[in-house]
């Protein structure tokens, strides 16, 4: 029985933007869904809009607008890395428009948690390297290690430096845990300091959740698309 026909919403990762997951495209198109990838405001092709005003709550503001400018319902909210702060804010705010939540190799904050309180390890090293260029904004982190060469070219040429205070601002819920089904997908290939495991956990013991692994590493949108549009549709068939 193949799958209907869903609109999924992307929340990409930090540095990044709708641009890096142009491979997924043509490839959810053709499973026959609609993928709609903004990007966030100061990173991307909205780069030129980047001050040290921007945080969690004005990226969680852009999906809000592209939600109600585009008049999107019955919503698959896709979270990505740092996008799992944004889609939890957005899912809180816009509960009646989003049918599922996803969240891929991505943070899952309760109220009140920043995306520092759940990174501890990387708090002091990335405000140090904040306070070495322009003092708001944080260097991109390397994209991970198996990304073959033209890829990594591609990335590396479009990543922006991300403003710290995303990083620092604690995530507000008005409506305490989405109520919506929630599903988590781990990337196996894990590097060393394992962010991601702790929620990958939770998904497991916790009522409420579906747990995936995909056989990749961190950005499978850009190393292995194909699996990574296979375990979407899995969840929404």
């Amino acid at each position: 029985m193949a799958a209907r026909a869903r609109t999924f919403l992307l929340c990409h990762g930090a540095w990044s933007g709708g641009w890096s997951w142009r491979k997924m495209h043509p490839l959810m198109a053709q499973a026959g869904h609609r993928l709609i990838a903004p990007t966030y405001t100061g990173l991307g092709e909205r780069a030129h809009l980047a001050s040290p005003a921007v945080d969690l709550d004005t990226h969680i503001q852009d999906i809000l607008g592209v939600i109600k400018f585009e008049d999107l319902d019955d919503i698959v909210l896709l979270g990505h890395s740092y996008g799992g702060m944004v889609a939890t804010g957005v899912a809180d705010r816009a509960r009646e428009r989003i049918t599922q939540l996803i969240y891929l190799d991505a943070f899952v904050p309760r109220d009140g948690q920043s995306l520092f309180d759940l990174n501890e390890a990387g708090r002091e090293p990335m405000r140090k390297a904040a306070a070495a260029g322009d003092g708001y904004r944080i260097p991109p982190n390397p994209p991970p290690s198996d990304t073959p060469q033209a890829d990594l070219d591609w990335l590396n040429a479009r990543r922006i430096n991300m403003p710290i205070k995303c990083f620092e601002t604690k995530l507000k819920l008005q409506h305490g845990e989405p109520a919506m089904p929630r599903s988590y997908i781990y990337c196996a290939r894990i590097p060393p300091g394992d962010v991601f495991g702790q929620f990958a956990r939770r998904a497991k013991s916790e009522d409420g959740w579906r747990y995936f692994e995909l056989d990749a590493s961190h950005a499978p949108n850009v190393t292995a698309p194909e699996a990574l549009v296979g375990v979407l549709q899995e969840i929404v068939a």
